[in-house]
């Protein structure tokens, strides 16, 4: 939570591509907010959404908050729906902040740039020192029948490190959501808040050592 102009206000970032919902995750979380008392900005940027390009929303909650936008380097948590866009997003999060990471990966659209996809980008941002808390978000959401509630299991494994009553959670997903799917993203936001909260982290996420063993770091995996 970082201290804007004398007010407590905790920033997030959700990022993904068009199609993997990062506007109802963040329209979700403003709207949990906003019920808990607090005062809130969302701002999105939707670019290329259609085609399957970035797709990034702020929101920001607490006391009092004059701006939509957090700036770089104080994002108290990224909420990233695929690899690269944490990546792509890290410099917005201050120093040990968290990056809760969908362990899925979309290949770009390339036009004359044969650049490999940084598979260890999570590792990566681990050894920055940042909080990095991989989650298989696609491949659970796919077990409960819907690859498209990925983005509610992230928002669920958020959910454990925000200041908001679970009861305010429950309540904005059965006003906002369908009802023909209210009991699929009840599911998903359940699974998400078990991956890194109940049954806590599975294994650590880290680069291996030239001995085969995996490193240390600060990158977890919610089993």
């Amino acid at each position: 939570m970082a201290v804007t102009n004398g007010t407590r206000v905790t920033n997030v970032l959700v990022a993904g591509v068009g199609g993997q919902g990062v506007i109802l995750s963040s329209e979700l979380l403003a709207l949990a907010a906003l019920a808990a008392g607090y005062d809130v900005k969302q701002g999105e940027f939707h670019g290329v959404a259609q085609r399957g390009g970035a797709v990034f929303s702020h929101v920001r909650f607490g006391e009092k908050v004059r701006s939509p936008m957090s700036p770089r380097g104080r994002v108290d948590h990224l909420l990233a729906l695929e690899k690269l866009e944490a990546l792509r997003y890290a410099h917005f999060v201050k120093p040990g902040g968290t990056i809760l990471v969908n362990d899925y990966q979309v290949e770009p659209v390339r036009l004359g740039d044969a650049r490999p996809y940084p598979v260890d980008g999570v590792e990566f941002l681990a050894e920055k020192g940042f909080d990095v808390i991989l989650v298989e978000a696609t491949r659970k959401a796919v077990d409960l029948g819907n690859y498209r509630a990925a983005n509610v299991i992230l928002l669920g494994a958020l959910s454990t490190r925000l200041d908001i009553p679970a009861e305010v959670w429950a309540r904005t997903l059965e006003e906002r959501i369908p009802p023909k799917l209210l009991e699929l993203n009840r599911k998903a936001f359940a699974a998400g808040r078990e991956a890194v909260g109940a049954k806590g982290p599975a294994k650590k996420a880290g680069r291996k050592a030239a001995g085969g063993k995996a490193s240390t770091k600060k990158a977890i995996r919610g089993d």
